[in-house]
Parts: C-alpha cells; sequence; structure tokens
C-alpha cells in the first residue's frame, strides 16, 4: 500500500518525542508500504534529516512554515474556534501544497501525527489514521494551577477548544490511536474505547548498558523547552535536591537535553550541571548511578523512563508518569508523590547498592518484554490494512 504521512515536525533528529515516535513507525512500516512523507518545519532543517529518512521513505517532501505566517495564523486562530495547537501548524499555502500531493500521489491511506495537523485532511475521501499520541487538552489543564495568572485566562480557552477538537477530529478519522491506555480514557469522545492503543518502543540494540565513570548521583533528561520537562527540572532542583543534599552534600545532579529554557539554565549550581544539546544521550545516562523524573505535568508515555531503564539504569518517577508505563512500583520502578518521598529513594538507592541493581535489572527486563517498536508498529499495519 501507498501511505501519505503528514507530520507536524521533520521526523529527524529524535530529540523529541513526537519527532522519535514519528521516525521509527515510517522506519517499520516502510517494511512491508510504499512511504510519501509530508512534513511541516518552522526551524532549521538537520543536515542528516533527508539522508537519513530517505532510507525508509520513496519520496520526501518539507513544507516550509516561517515564523510570519506562524504569528499571523496565531492571530487569526485566536479570532476562530480552533485551538492555538492546530492555528500553529495551518495555513492555506500550506494545506493547498499538501492536498496538491495527495492528488499527485493518489495514497491507499493517510497517516496524520497529532491533532495539529487533521485539519489539513477534513473532507478527503481517502481511508485515514490519527495518532492522538498525547492528549493535547489535559496537558493544558494540568498547566492552569501552576501558570501566571496572565496566562491562566488564555489557557482555559485553548483547554475548552482542545476539548472540543479533540472530539470532533474523532469522527473525521477511520482510525484512531494513541500512546496509552491512561491516555485513551482522557479523550472526550463516547465511542473512546475504539482507539487502539500503540505504545512507543525502545531501540534496545542502541540503548543498552554501557560501562561509564558515574560523574553523577541524579540525572533528568528531554527537551528542556519543553514547559512539562521545564516544570519537573525546577521541582528536582528546588524542592527534591535540598531534601539529599541534608543527608549527602555532595551528591551531584545532571540536567541534559535540547534548548534549555532559561529558567533550566538558571539551575546551575556547584552540584547541578544542565548540558543543552548532547549528540548522543546514552553517555548522559551511562554517566549517572539513578535517573528521575518527577513530571507534574504533561500526558503520555516518558520514552525517556524507556531509555534509562534499557540502560539498565534505576529509575524513579512521579505517579502521573508511572500510571501511562503499568510497571510494578517498587520492582521495575519507584514512585513518588512528595520531595521527601522522591529523597527517601534516592538514598536508599545511594545507601543500598544490591537494591538498586534488582530494581535496574527488573526495569531493564521490563522495557524487554513489554516495548518493541515492531510489535507495537504492526498494529497500525493491521489498521491500516483493515479500512
Amino acid at each position: 500500500m501507498r501511505l501519505f504521512f503528514i507530520l507536524p515536525r521533520v521526523p529527524y533528529p529524535t530529540e523529541k518525542g513526537d519527532k522519535l515516535r514519528a521516525f521509527h513507525q515510517i522506519k517499520q512500516l516502510s517494511k512491508h508500504h510504499e512511504i510519501i512523507l509530508c512534513a511541516l518545519n518552522d526551524g532549521d532543517l538537520h543536515e542528516n534529516a533527508i539522508p537519513v529518512l530517505k532510507k525508509y521513505v520513496k519520496a520526501i517532501h518539507i513544507i516550509p512554515i516561517s515564523k510570519f505566517s506562524i504569528a499571523v495564523n496565531l492571530v487569526k486562530t485566536l479570532f476562530s474556534s480552533k485551538p492555538l495547537q492546530v492555528g500553529y501548524f495551518y495555513n492555506a499555502a500550506s494545506a493547498a501544497k499538501i492536498h496538491a500531493l495527495i492528488a499527485e500521489y493518489k495514497p491507499d491511506h493517510i497517516f496524520c501525527q497529532l491533532i495539529r495537523v487533521a485539519e489539513y485532511v477534513k473532507g478527503i475521501q481517502i481511508p485515514k489514521t490519527l495518532d492522538y499520541q498525547d492528549v493535547f487538552s489535559k496537558g493544558v489543564e494540568r498547566r492552569l494551577s501552576s501558570s501566571p495568572f496572565y496566562l491562566k485566562p488564555f489557557l482555559r480557552i485553548e483547554y475548552n477548544r482542545l476539548m472540543r477538537y479533540e472530539r470532533e477530529a474523532f469522527d473525521t478519522f477511520d482510525n484512531k490511536i494513541i500512546i496509552s491506555a491512561p491516555d485513551r480514557d482522557l479523550i472526550p469522545h463516547p465511542d473512546r474505547d475504539e482507539i487502539v492503543v500503540v505504545a512507543n518502543g525502545v531501540d534496545t540494540e542502541f540503548f543498552k548498558p554501557m560501562d561509564a565513570e558515574k560523574k553523577y548521583d541524579l540525572v533528568f533528561t528531554g527537551n528542556m523547552g519543553y514547559p512539562p520537562n521545564i516544570k519537573s527540572a525546577e521541582y528536582l532542583v528546588n524542592e527534591i535536591l535540598p531534601e539529599v543534599l541534608e543527608h549527602k552534600p555532595d551528591t551531584r545532579l545532571l540536567i541534559a537535553g535540547a534548548s534549555p529554557h532559561l529558567k533550566v539554565l538558571a539551575l546551575k549550581s556547584s552540584q547541578v550541571d544542565v548540558s543543552g544539546w548532547v549528540p548522543d544521550m546514552r553517555e548522559c545516562y551511562a554517566s549517572a548511578r539513578i535517573f528521575i523524573a518527577p513530571m507534574q505535568i504533561g500526558t503520555g508515555l516518558q520514552n525517556k523512563l524507556l531509555e534509562a531503564m534499557a540502560m539498565k539504569i534505576p529509575c524513579i518517577t512521579s505517579p502521573l508518569a508511572f500510571q501511562a508505563l503499568n510497571a510494578r512500583d517498587g520492582v521495575e520502578i519507584l514512585v513518588a508523590q512528595t520531595p521527601k518521598e522522591y529523597a527517601a529513594h534516592i538514598l536508599m538507592l545511594m545507601n543500598n547498592p544490591e537494591k538498586a541493581a534488582s530494581i535496574a535489572q527488573n526495569g531493564y527486563d521490563f522495557v524487554h518484554r513489554n516495548f518493541n517498536w515492531e510489535t507495537e508498529t504492526d498494529k497500525i499495519d493491521k489498521l491500516i490494512k483493515r479500512k
């Protein structure tokens, strides 16, 4: 079959969750289908993006969206009923190009990643699949309580618009997929049980245990310009770390990941390093004794946890991130609710190497059993062949 992928971002490099997910889905589906990739691009194109993606796709079409067009369309969106998440990525010129490409290639199936691009295929009478991936409306709702007062009215409007759009998008697509069962249960549609859960996988040939000097006691990774990661980094440094330092004053933390926000850069200290972009995240995982992801807001499955577990690093996370993972608390991972609970888990692992090794091994085994790109993407293959 000929599949036409519409993505809000070019899926390489894979430093963001949506790009990672799309890259591996395309890689797996290309084994059985001809892929036409159409990706919007609001930034600089990585020099290796085209050569890498050409290994898996028949044709690539990158549609630039300028900062000026984004600004214009966001203003227009404010006076419409559409969410800003949609307005940011949608414009008439891009729509014309996408419709022309669909007419040219005559695909058997259209695959849209995220509701951000759903607007481009409304009314097109070709079987379609939507990957919700995350529940944007819930993510915005969780940001409301901790946001500055001047942002709350805009976030409340965006939340209501997202709720409506997520519900309406459901009926536009033949198939719907999402990253976890807890996320599926948050989709505001009475038939949400029809959404197929397609989890992420882990490239266990790439993310595997490495021998390295343990320069840090703790590591937290991710796109550090992303609000849930910014919030988590602040919580980790300002609330959790002081509790640990009372007992272990030499504790060192690494915060690693692309595009660190000014708030994240401000967390640097003698105990805290902020790396920014790194070419190989495995080195960051391997340099620490414990991986910690104290997620306070956001939705979806945390790829960072899967990668750390695959590298046999003992992990600690929040109930919010834990619910999508479906691991066993105290066996394959540790879950904490408060700064004192996080500190207690950290100190226990630092003082008990045998327990740390057990959590690490069990987490490693859990990921190998449950998170495989080929197995998960096969669910999409079956859906596409059905429609």
